[in-house]
C-alpha cells in the first residue's frame, strides 16, 4: 500500500527551518492546526492545504528568507560574493541549499529556473542586489512543494512488475521524518549520495544509529502526545474549590514528567512496553513531588530539576497512574471512570465503543457528597439506554478510582471507602477481573493484544497513513519482530524500517503511460 503525497505538518516544518537554517523560532505556529485522523494530525490523506495555509506559507518564506540572508556569512560559509563574484556564490547557494531544502540534488531545469528567479531580482530596479537575488531564491524554494511535502516516486526500474525501490534520496528522508520528525542530517544525506540506503541491513543501522540520537526524543514525545491524548494537557482546568491542591502550572509539570519517563524508558532504559506500562518510577521535580506526597518513596530533588524518583509500587505503575493521564481522562471536578475506561478500550486494546442513543444528552453526574463517583456511575450504567456503552468502559474505568480528578491517591470518598476493583470483558486473553490500577496495569503490560494495539498505533503514526486489509503480512512482520524482542520498543521502529511497504511503492505512471 503507498502513502499519498504527504505535507509537512507544523511540527515538521517548524523542525525542519530549524535543521536548514538553524532558527528555532516556530514559524509554523501561525498556520491552521492539522485534522486529526484516528487520534494522530500526521495522516496523509488528511494533509491538505487551504488558501489560509498557502498565504500563510507565503509570510512564513518571507520572513524566514529575510533573517537568513541578514546573515550571509552563515548562509554561504565557503563563499564570498565580494571576493569570490556575486554570480559564483548565487549559483552556489541555489545547489547547496536547495539540495537540502528538498531534500535531494536540483535538477537542471530547477537550477535554471532559480537561476532565472535570481537575475531577474538583480535585474529590477526595485531590488538589484546580491541579497535582493538570494531572498527571492529562498523564498520560493520555501514555497516549492518540493520543500513542503515529501514526493516518494522510487526508481525508474521495477523490481518487479510495477513496484519499484525508493531512490537513496527519497530513503533518507523517509527515514529522518519517521525517525526525526524533520530533514535528514549530513550522514544521511551522505549515505543517500554514496547509495548506501537500499538494502535492508543499511537501513536498519541507521535507524538504530538514528534513535541513539538525541534527536529522537522529539518524535519519540509527539507520538505517545497524541497517542496518549496528551494534548489535552493544554487546555484542562480544575475546579480549586474540589481540588485546592491544582493550579495551572501543574500543566507544564505533569506533560514534563510523563514525557522524560516516556524519552528515558523507550531511549535509555529496557525499552519495554511493559516497563512503560508497570514501571514503579518516575522523573519528578521538587514540587511534583511535593504534590505528590507520600507516593514518592526514597529521595526526592532537591530543585526544578527533573530527577528520576521510586515510587510507591503498591499505587504507582508506569504512565497510566502518573498525574498527566489521570487528570487528562476526568472532569473538571471529579474523576471519570467513562474517560478512564474508553482510554484504555481505545487507545490501549484499539476497539471502537459503539455510538451512543443520537437523542442521549451525555453529561456528568452532578456531585452528591453521599455517594462515590463509583457508586454514582453504577447508577448510571444501569439505565438501559447507557448500559450497552458503559458496561464496556466503567468496569475499566473503576480500577483508577484510587486517582482523583487531578491524579493524587484516595483511600476514602465522601467518608467511604473506594472501591477499585474492575472486569475486563470482551477480549480475546484478558477476559477477568482485577484490583486496582496497579494490577490492571500488569495485566495490560503481559497482554499481546495491548502490544499488537500499541503496535498498529505506531504503524498509523510512522507510516502517516491508517491501517488497510493489504497490510496484514506488513503488521504480522512488525508483530513477529516486536514479539521476538520482548516487545522493545525501539526495536519495533527499526522494524518498521523492513517492511516492503516501507522500502517499496508501486510505479508511478505519468499521463501517457509512460514511468
Amino acid at each position: 500500500v503507498d502513502t499519498p503525497l504527504r505535507r509537512l505538518t507544523r511540527f515538521e516544518y517548524d523542525n525542519t527551518v530549524r535543521d536548514l537554517l538553524g532558527y528555532d523560532t516556530h514559524p509554523a505556529s501561525a498556520f491552521p492546526p492539522e485534522a486529526e485522523v484516528q487520534g494522530f494530525d500526521n495522516q496523509a490523506a488528511a494533509l491538505t492545504a487551504s488558501d489560509l495555509l498557502i498565504e500563510q506559507y507565503l509570510k512564513a518564506a518571507e520572513g524566514i528568507s529575510e533573517r537568513a540572508t541578514a546573515d550571509m556569512a552563515k548562509l554561504l560559509p565557503d563563499c564570498d560574493p565580494d571576493t569570490d563574484g556575486e554570480a559564483v556564490c548565487a549559483a552556489e547557494l541555489i545547489e547547496s541549499f536547495g539540495k537540502r531544502a528538498f531534500r535531494r540534488p536540483l535538477t537542471p531545469e530547477e537550477i535554471a529556473r532559480y537561476q532565472a528567479l535570481y537575475d531577474f531580482a538583480k535585474a529590477d530596479p526595485d531590488m538589484g542586489t546580491f541579497r535582493d537575488g538570494v531572498t527571492l531564491v529562498i523564498q520560493a524554494m520555501l514555497q516549492s512543494s518540493q520543500f513542503l511535502y515529501r514526493p516518494e516516486f522510487g526508481e525508474t526500474t521495477p523490481i518487479d512488475v510495477d513496484v519499484v525501490r525508493l531512490t537513496h534520496w527519497e530513503m533518507a528522508s523517509k527515514l529522518s521524518y519517521m525517525i526525526w520528525n524533520t530533514m535528514p542530517d549530513d550522514d544521511l544525506f551522505a549515505a543517500a549520495e554514496g547509495g548506501q540506503l537500499g538494502t535492508k541491513e543499511e537501513i536498519a543501522a541507521q535507524a538504530r544509529r538514528m534513535l541513539a540520537d538525541d534527536r529522537a526524543k522529539p518524535a519519540i514525545r509527539n507520538f505517545h502526545r497524541q497517542w496518549l491524548k496528551l494534548v489535552q494537557l493544554e487546555t484542562i482546568s480544575k475546579d480549586t474549590g474540589v481540588y485546592p491542591a491544582y493550579s495551572d502550572s501543574l500543566r507544564p509539570l505533569w506533560k514534563e514528567e510523563v514525557e522524560r519517563f516516556i524519552e528515558y524508558v523507550v531511549l535509555e532504559d529496557d525499552g519495554k512496553l511493559s516497563t512503560l506500562l508497570t514501571a514503579p518510577y518516575s522523573f519528578l521535580s521538587s514540587d511534583l513531588a511535593s504534590f505528590y506526597g507520600e507516593d514518592v518513596v526514597g529521595p526526592v530533588p532537591a530543585g526544578a530539576t527533573f530527577e528520576k524518583v521510586s515510587m510507591d509500587p503498591s499505587r504507582h505503575a508506569g504512565l497510566l497512574t502518573q498525574g498527566a493521564l489521570m487528570a487528562v481522562h476526568a472532569e473538571g471536578n471529579q474523576s471519570s471512570p467513562v474517560f478512564r475506561g474508553k482510554f484504555v478500550r481505545e487507545q490501549l486494546l484499539c476497539q471502537t465503543l459503539p455510538l451512543p442513543p443520537a437523542n442521549l444528552v451525555i453529561e456528568p453526574p452532578d456531585l452528591d457528597p453521599s455517594k462515590t463517583t463509583r457508586e454514582q456511575y453504577e447508577e448510571i450504567g444501569a439505565n438501559p439506554d447507557c448500559a450497552s456503552c458503559h458496561a464496556l468502559m466503567n468496569p475499566l474505568g473503576f480500577g483508577f478510582e484510587n486517582f482523583d480528578g487531578i491524579g493524587l491517591w484516595r483511600d476514602t470518598q465522601n467518608g467511604k471507602p473506594i472501591d477499585p476493583t474492575g472486569q475486563i470483558t470482551a477480549t480475546e486473553t484478558l477476559d477477568g477481573p482485577f484490583n486496582g490500577p496497579v494490577d490492571l496495569a500488569d495485566k495490560l503490560a503481559a497482554s499481546p493484544e495491548v502490544a499488537s494495539c500499541v503496535a498498529s498505533q505506531w504503524f498509523r503514526f510512522a507510516y502517516n497513513r491508517t491501517v488497510t486489509p493489504e497490510d496484514s503480512c506488513n503488521l504480522d512482520v512488525v508483530n513477529e519482530a516486536f514479539s521476538a524482542s520482548g516487545y522493545d520498543i525501539k526495536e519495533f521502529i527499526v522494524a518498521l524500517t523492513q517492511t516492503e511497504t516501507f522500502l517499496h511503492r508501486h510505479q508511478v505512471v505519468a499521463e501517457g503511460g509512460a514511468p
